[in-house]
């Protein structure tokens, strides 16, 4: 019921074009939970038949899953942290947590940004950390668009590519989610080891 009803908005957005696209990415990519792939994956089908164009469709995907993640972050930022500090005791959230928090995105918000955005279930919510804990503006935006970018070129790709063939999305979506995680993995316990031997030094 849920996917015919995300088909059917994908179908009267679509009909706006670019923007509809835009549209949808910003809503996929704030605190409402919308598959990406129901946007991106046909519409990169379209792209291959000549209907849209890939430019245009990363462009539009990217400034909306920006303004999504924007937010997030400025939500985050303004009535979540005041929230967590006037009610967090209630919920054992002492104010010492938030400078704790404060302190690991100063020095890792980066990676963590970036890595978050590509993983299924968090990268709509990694901004919401890093809104609470103040992380900076210029490189919250450039690691949630490079996180972004990422993901969305990859199921533009495949809708491209095998747009047309159900099946065949389904397993390499699993796929190559699979691979991105443990690329992730690889890539955070690189960055731990890197870390934990700059602190040797």
């Amino acid at each position: 019921m849920l996917r015919e009803l995300a088909q059917t908005l994908v179908d009267l957005i679509f009909d706006w074009g670019y923007i509809g696209i835009f549209l949808l990415m910003a809503v996929e990519s704030s605190f409402v939970p919308f598959p990406s792939e129901i946007v991106l994956i046909p519409a990169g089908y379209l792209a291959s038949k000549g209907d849209m164009s890939v430019a245009e469709i990363m462009g539009s995907a990217l400034c909306g899953s920006l303004l999504g993640a924007f937010v997030n972050y400025y939500l985050a930022l303004t009535l979540g942290r005041k929230m967590l500090k006037r009610y967090g005791k209630y919920f054992f959230i002492k104010e010492s947590a938030l400078d704790k928090m404060d302190e690991f995105f100063a020095k890792h918000g980066h990676i963590s940004t970036f890595t978050g955005r590509l993983i299924p279930g968090i990268r709509q919510l990694i901004s919401i950390p890093a809104g609470l804990a103040k992380m900076n503006v210029v490189e919250f935006s450039l690691y949630t668009s490079l996180g972004a970018g990422i993901w969305a070129f990859v199921l533009t790709m495949l809708g491209y590519f095998i747009g047309q063939n159900q099946e065949l999305i389904d397993a390499y979506l699993k796929e190559i989610t699979i691979v991105v995680l443990v690329l992730l993995v690889l890539l955070i316990s690189w960055y731990a080891y890197y870390q934990k031997n700059k602190k040797a030094k």
